[in-house]
């Protein structure tokens, strides 16, 4: 990100603002450099300093956003990264004032748009793990589903993470923000237990990462991300091609939300905000609760009084 002509106190200021409580995961920290350096750019090719924008300059950004095709979520994270740090920057004392203040934001929705999986689509996928795949590919999909932890959360975890709590068999998992300090306990049932179990028979209990690869790194994403693929065509799931690991977390989400109350799920999903927990919710209704099959029933029904008709 360039200074473009930022004094030496409003760059310790902003060094300050990535260390905050917010931003304490170095991918977190690169993604706000990233969303404020497209801001920092865009002044630089205006001519202007950071220290003093008027607010139609934030509009004009704004639009320019929006002229370059991004999705309204990735303009609004943009505009929100950059609102936060002229926050501090005025708190501080160098910024007159925050240009973004009240402006007019994209407008996103707040459903869901991971696919999810059914009850029995996630039964499907997990038996042809266990009868098909390796111990540790079963052991890995039992962990994502019971825990809904975030894949990152679960290849991040080492083996050192397991152990006992008032009698709960429990693993502590990295969770979104980063640092050995920011992990959160989760309680691993008796089902994920033994596949757990069956997996550690073959890999060994030691240091290291708990899901590794041969070669004893950690398992990537993108990995994750193709194998759950392949075992979901496998399984037959319709959309197997289409789905992702947080399709894992999206469906039991969903699933709990039909028994829990909100505040139970979001505190297992690690939400900070409730209104987070019910985008699942919401995305939930919006199929489950859908009138269209009643339509679909009574225009069937329609049809075939007329094909009767028709023939007579």
């Amino acid at each position: 990100m360039r200074s473009n002509g930022m004094t030496i106190k409003a760059l310790e200021a902003t060094g300050a603002w990535l260390s905050s409580e917010k931003r304490t995961s170095e991918t977190t920290k690169r993604g706000y450099i990233q969303d404020l350096g497209w801001w920092i750019t865009y002044l630089q090719g205006r001519g202007l300093h950071p220290a003093d924008v008027a607010p139609s300059e934030a509009d004009l950004y704004s639009s320019a956003l929006r002229e370059c095709g991004l999705a309204a979520s990735t303009r609004s994270r943009r505009l929100a990264a950059t609102s936060s740090w002229y926050d501090y920057l005025v708190r501080a004392g160098q910024a007159a004032r925050n240009p973004f203040t009240k402006m007019d934001r994209p407008k996103t929705s707040d459903a869901s748009k991971t696919r999810g999986l059914s009850k029995n689509e996630l039964d499907r996928i997990l038996a042809h793990a266990h009868d098909y795949e390796t111990p540790r590919t079963y052991a890995l999909l039992c962990m994502l589903v019971v825990t809904a932890c975030r894949v990152g959360g679960v290849i991040g975890a080492q083996c050192s993470a397991l152990g006992y709590d008032r009698g709960h068999r429990v693993i502590d998992l990295p969770v979104k923000g980063g640092g050995e300090e920011n992990t959160k306990r989760f309680i691993i049932p008796p089902y994920a237990s033994v596949a757990l179990d069956c997996y550690l028979e073959v890999r060994g209990v030691d240091d290291g990462p708990l899901f590794r690869t041969d070669t004893g790194k950690p398992m990537d994403q993108p990995s994750i991300f193709r194998l759950l693929r392949r075992i979901a065509v496998k399984a037959g799931v319709p959309h197997g091609d289409s789905i992702s690991p947080h399709s894992l977390r999206h469906s039991i989400a969903t699933h709990l939300l039909e028994k829990h109350p909100l505040h139970v799920v979001q505190d297992l999903l690690g939400h900070a905000d409730p209104r987070t927990t019910r985008r699942y919710d919401r995305a939930r209704d919006a199929l489950d609760r859908s009138p269209a099959y009643e339509l679909g029933q009574e225009f069937a029904r329609g049809e075939a009084a007329h094909t009767r008709e028709v023939t007579q």
